[in-house]
């Protein structure tokens, strides 16, 4: 008979081994690359929000500074080696006139079939809608957005799914156990159909769908000297979460602060996650694109 101090460490052993193995089984995404962009354009930096487009070839990204940049991807072997045409135009509000700096706070970013911007603000939460980037529309706003307790913990993430139906969700749930709620637009009405678990200290940064109506939410932890992040995947039926699964989570300084995502498909068929970093214009941060590819039926 082993002596119990030894008995303890085979148990351990067999512990890490269980939990290696179980890790392995819900994150299967793959690490492609990464990419690290840099410009000399003023107001370069902070962003918070993605959609790629083209087939992986274009992007659309926003600002906490309230202004949109486009862009195309250079690519070698599938894998993002430069940003070529990217110019950012600042975004206007209702009026027509410019954002104010309390107004500027561009956190989520979805764009329709049809090619509609809409883009989630924190500070003062709210969804507005762009047919020109000079002029908003604003959408309705929820009393739960206005009872949103932290300016700096508000819609972080945006999603439009195939019905063209727009969901958002606070960065922040108010209790470190407190599910994050779901909202979804429905005609002019915010409602909240579901709420998504929070755990090992994760906070919501960016959201998007795929082609077969599964949620993806990218996930922020902070440990006082670098990121974490995590992506779930959330398979819905009607207004209930079928299944939840971890897709990716990573170790502190792994990556730079991730906030936006979109996912697409590639050429192969297999999911492609696309994010990009908020550096917060501080320069010990970087604005980087990082790929993670999900194949189908792993």
């Amino acid at each position: 008979m082993f002596p119990r101090f030894t008995r303890r460490l085979a148990a351990l052993f067999v512990s890490c081994l269980w939990l290696t193995a179980s890790a392995a089984q819900i994150t299967p995404a793959e690490y492609l690359g990464s990419y690290t962009w840099s410009a000399k354009t003023p107001g370069f930096g902070g962003f918070s929000g993605l959609e790629v487009s083209d087939g992986g070839r274009g992007f659309t990204a926003i600002s906490d500074r309230g202004a949109l940049v486009t862009g195309r991807f250079r690519r070698a072997e599938g894998l993002i080696a430069g940003v070529d045409g990217a110019a950012l135009t600042p975004l206007g509000n209702a009026s027509g006139g410019a954002l104010s700096v309390y107004l500027s706070d561009a956190e989520g970013l979805a764009i329709d079939g049809q090619g509609r911007i809409f883009i989630s603000f924190e500070g003062a939460h709210r969804v507005w809608a762009y047919h020109s980037l000079s002029r908003a529309d604003p959408l309705p706003v929820a009393p739960a957005f206005r009872a949103i307790p932290n300016p700096n913990g508000g819609l972080e993430a945006l999603a439009v799914d195939a019905e063209g139906r727009l969901y958002t969700m606070p960065e922040r749930s108010g209790q470190l156990t407190r599910p994050f709620p779901v909202y979804r637009l429905e005609g002019d009405t915010w409602e909240q159909p579901f709420s998504i678990p929070r755990s090992d200290g994760f906070l919501v940064v960016g959201a998007d769908f795929d082609d077969a109506g599964r949620l993806y939410v990218l996930e922020r932890g902070f440990s006082g000297f670098g990121f974490r992040s995590r992506v779930r995947q959330f398979t819905l039926e009607g207004d209930r979460i079928a299944r939840d699964d971890t897709l990716l989570s990573t170790h502190t300084l792994r990556h730079d602060n991730l906030e936006g995502l979109s996912v697409w498909r590639d050429a192969a068929g297999d999911i492609r996650l696309t994010m990009i970093s908020d550096d917060n214009f501080q320069p010990i941060q970087r604005t980087e694109f990082v790929e993670y590819r999900v194949r189908e039926g792993l």
